[in-house]
């Protein structure tokens, strides 16, 4: 019975060995992480994915056994980065459109002690809803200056209680959770993906679409500044540039407006002086004349 039952398990290992070297000849073969990510989310995520993708979690010593045997030796650079809390993703879709799909299907989660901190972790100046009592000492363990207003504790002024990159304490995770700061994002993470077509491994392709999208609107306006100043004309810039042109043609006849004056100040000027002059030369002559008749 325990040699039938190992030659059963041996069989169905292989069977889901065959299974995953034949996956791999998808499009898109990607390790995902999925370290503390709730079974319930995992499973409504692989849901959405239906259609688009296949998520496999099998033991790290059978995916590492199936990259080895899939026949394609590329692939075996994703061996690397297979451990006991990643999943194998297969779809023919890009790996960077799975991946902005699961971009999307992230939940805030809570800060856990030796948890690494994504970003400095702020506590802003104002009130709380904490009552005097314990939390005043909790509050000023890691930094901060609590006092009582109102009956409430507040904060007193500004500041980073973790800084990007460190790990979190019990204390700062106890304190934030009591402030309802929410640090972390949960979900499926993609770690590394081989495209099939290309036969390439690429890593870090996490999609961030608010960066990406800052960046493109940062991006757009340096690339509307650059054209209106080289005078590049599309349906972007000729608003731009024909209200420059407007504000440059106003200059320029002011300028223009100055010199026509200046120009008319001394051609009158000119024409005064020579009235006067003539003025002096009759009475010059006059006076020879009355002199010449004595």
């Amino acid at each position: 019975m325990v040699g039938q039952r190992e030659t059963h398990v041996s069989d169905l290992k292989k069977a889901k060995v065959r299974e995953l070297a034949g996956l791999m000849r998808s499009k898109t073969v990607m390790v995902i992480s999925v370290k503390s990510l709730p079974s319930a989310q995992f499973q409504d995520i692989k849901k959405k994915l239906r259609g688009k993708a296949r998520v496999q979690v099998v033991k790290k010593s059978l995916v590492d056994f199936a990259l080895e045997h899939c026949g394609i030796k590329e692939l075996h650079e994703l061996v690397p980065y297979v451990d006991d809390s990643t999943a194998i993703l297969f779809s023919d879709h890009d790996a960077f459109e799975i991946s902005g799909i699961l971009a999307d299907e992230k939940s805030p989660a809570k800060a856990k002690a030796g948890q690494i901190a994504p970003c400095d972790i702020e506590v802003k100046a104002g009130p709380t809803g904490l009552l005097p009592g314990p939390d005043i000492s909790a509050l000023s363990a890691v930094g901060l200056a609590p006092k009582v207003e109102s009956g409430k504790i507040a904060i007193m002024k500004d500041k980073v209680i973790v800084k990007e990159g460190d790990e979190i304490s019990e204390k700062h995770a106890s304190i934030m959770a009591k402030l309802n700061i929410i640090p972390f994002e949960v979900g499926v993470e993609p770690v590394a993906a081989f495209d099939n077509d290309e036969k390439k491994v690429y890593v870090d392709i996490k999609i961030d679409k608010a960066w990406a999208l800052d960046e493109l609107i940062e991006s757009c306006g340096r690339g509307l500044a650059f054209a209106v100043e080289m005078g590049i004309v599309n349906s972007e810039s000729l608003d731009f540039i024909l209200s420059r042109a407007r504000v440059d043609g106003i200059v320029i006849d002011g300028i223009v407006g100055d010199g026509k004056s200046s120009n008319a100040d001394s051609e009158k000027g000119n024409k005064e002086n020579g009235k006067n002059e003539n003025n002096e030369q009759d009475n010059k002559d006059a006076k020879d004349g009355d002199e010449k008749d004595e």
